[in-house]
């Protein structure tokens, strides 16, 4: 068998690490937009116009509708020219959030995306995917070999490393979990703020009954998209008295001006995991993902 993993330029130093820690040769798409935003892909063929027997596909889907575009292309392109296992590494995995129609004709986009997903790949290795009413990643993307991961102990670590004997505070009670992960990996006290949504921009929070006066909290998530959230909860950790925030998340989307939204409301450090470039990123998560890629390589 031989292998090799594809990236788009954009994403080339976490591609690079993830196919170093695997022991794979990388080579990149080649892409070119024309004036009407059409995509013209090139694969890295061999000599004889071929690929290689098993594609390890490194793209991850923040922005996610070109890029989803861009798999659709590569993934039956590849298939044609001699790729008979395809592995999808996609560190954020989107269209995840919408599970369920709340009104008459809304679509199911995670029912959808799972499914073209597992229609193109053989396997999915994602971190962190944005699962409310689901329990596995298997259910979204009915793949035998999907698989989610967790940035929450490695961020553990850097916090624990960073800011020995913060409070961990989750901004809301889907990043239960996550708190919950982290505060096992580094024995740290933790709560869970209280939210109310009014709107992507208008968020309500409650903090929990845990004492922060004077004390270094660390607000932990899965992601930061608007930050606004994230905002809230520092405004009011600090007018209780909390010494310092920080932000540790997995994935960095920032849309707009979140970041300086965060920045503006008080917080001090903002970490994140590589799964999205940014320039905030302090965790590499390639020799997390090597090890399922290495697994999945075995089973191929």
């Amino acid at each position: 068998m031989t292998a090799q993993l594809l990236y788009l330029d954009d994403e080339q130093a976490p591609a690079l690490r993830l196919a170093e820690a695997c022991g794979l040769p990388a080579l990149c798409v080649e892409r070119h937009r024309f004036p009407d935003e059409e995509l013209r892909l090139r694969l890295p063929v061999d000599a004889s116009g071929h690929l290689p027997d098993t594609l390890v596909i490194y793209r991850s889907l923040d922005r996610p509708n070109d890029k989803l575009v861009e798999l659709l292309l590569i993934a039956r392109e590849a298939r044609k020219l001699g790729a008979r296992h395809l592995l999808l590494i996609t560190p954020y995995l989107a269209y995840m959030r919408q599970d369920i129609a709340f009104h008459p004709g809304e679509i199911v986009s995670q029912r959808i995306i799972g499914a073209f997903l597992a229609d193109l790949f053989d396997g999915v290795i994602t971190v962190d995917p944005h699962l409310h009413r689901i329990d596995t990643l298997q259910e979204a993307i009915d793949s035998p070999y999907a698989i989610s991961l967790s940035g929450a102990p490695a961020l553990a670590e850097l916090i624990a490393r960073e800011v020995p004997g913060a409070i961990l505070m989750g901004p809301d009670a889907e990043s239960a979990q996550w708190i919950a992960s982290a505060a096992t990996v580094g024995g740290f006290e933790h709560g869970v703020c209280t939210k109310v949504r009014h709107g992507d921009h208008d968020v309500r929070i409650t903090l929990p009954d845990v004492p922060v006066q004077g004390r270094a909290v660390v607000l932990l998530d899965d992601v930061a998209s608007s930050g606004r959230t994230l905002a809230v909860a520092t405004q009011l950790l600090l007018a209780a008295g909390a010494a310092t925030v920080d932000v540790a998340v997995t994935h960095a989307l920032f849309a707009h001006d979140a970041l300086q939204v965060i920045r503006d409301a008080g917080v001090r450090h903002i970490w994140s995991t590589d799964c999205i470039v940014h320039e905030s990123n302090a965790i590499e998560m390639a020799p997390m993902l090597a090890r399922s890629v290495n697994t999945w390589l075995v089973q191929a």
